[in-house]
């Protein structure tokens, strides 16, 4: 049943895309339908993109936030009066030492919505690492099945995620770790899935949710995963791409930015 349950999930998901999926401009975010929950996708080290989003907080004016990169150890520190202070709330969460790229970046959108609540939906680097030999399911814990991560991936989407695996890490990785990295964004996925719901049900919504563009996807992101434990809310993703899109992106609305300046992504893993 939670096979047909996951299956359902994500056919209803690819409708919403084919359906209502369209490009926007940051004017857009105050005409956005009303949702429970909105994702907003990033690449981690754009800066327009970070802008984008804190204008997006700003026309949502959420109720809480959910962040890919706190721990909730992390996202309880977060007091009214530290985000006032860019420089002592990054310091407060040890942001510098996190590998997160440039706090400046993500100190606007804290401070667009001073009133939301902040959850953190990371997990320790162990648990991820451990998700990678032992499965998602495993590290997730008891309620893993509710999430889907207790069932094997139909052929063709493991087939697609170990490439995408593949293509992000420069094809550098070896091909038997590469199931194991999709296993690790499964469990990543779920945790912000659970975080949103939780955020959801505390708060009563809406809630936002800052994260990478790869678990913004409609099709087995985050968004898949919550569709899973909060059948009756209604969740947008918002995507954000660097170059033009030449297909239909897996968001309900997409975003397309600048480029960021960077140095070969490829280099430390190919050794060019």
């Amino acid at each position: 049943m939670r096979h047909v349950a996951r299956i359902a999930a994500l056919a209803a998901a690819l409708t919403a895309t084919a359906a209502g999926a369209e490009e926007i401009g940051p004017a857009a975010f105050v005409s956005l339908p009303a949702a429970d929950v909105v994702v907003l996708g990033e690449t981690h080290d754009n800066p327009e993109q970070h802008a984008n989003q804190a204008a997006a907080i700003r026309a949502l004016a959420p109720k809480a936030l959910v962040f890919e990169m706190l721990t909730p150890e992390q996202a309880a520190k977060v007091t009214p009066g530290l985000r006032l202070d860019g420089v002592a709330l990054g310091q407060a969460l040890g942001w510098e030492a996190s590998g997160w790229p440039d706090f400046a970046m993500y100190f606007p959108i804290f401070s667009a919505a001073p009133e939301a609540r902040i959850y953190g939906a990371a997990l320790p680097r162990d648990e991820v690492r451990r998700a990678v030999s032992d499965g998602a399911a495993a590290v997730f814990g008891a309620a893993a099945g509710i999430y889907g991560l207790d069932t094997p991936l139909p052929a063709a989407e493991l087939e697609a995620r170990i490439r995408d695996q593949r293509e992000a890490h420069c094809n550098a990785l070896p091909e038997p770790l590469l199931p194991g990295m999709v296993e690790a964004q499964r469990l990543r996925d779920a945790a912000l899935a659970r975080a949103a719901r939780q955020a959801l049900d505390e708060t009563g919504g809406p809630v936002a949710v800052i994260a990478g563009n790869g678990h913004a996807r409609i099709d087995w992101g985050l968004p898949a995963a919550f569709a899973l434990v909060a059948k009756g809310a209604r969740l947008i993703s918002v995507g954000q791409i660097e170059v033009a899109a030449t297909g239909v992106p897996p968001y309900d609305y997409w975003l397309v930015t600048g480029a960021a300046e960077r140095d070969d992504p490829c280099a430390a893993l190919t050794g060019g």
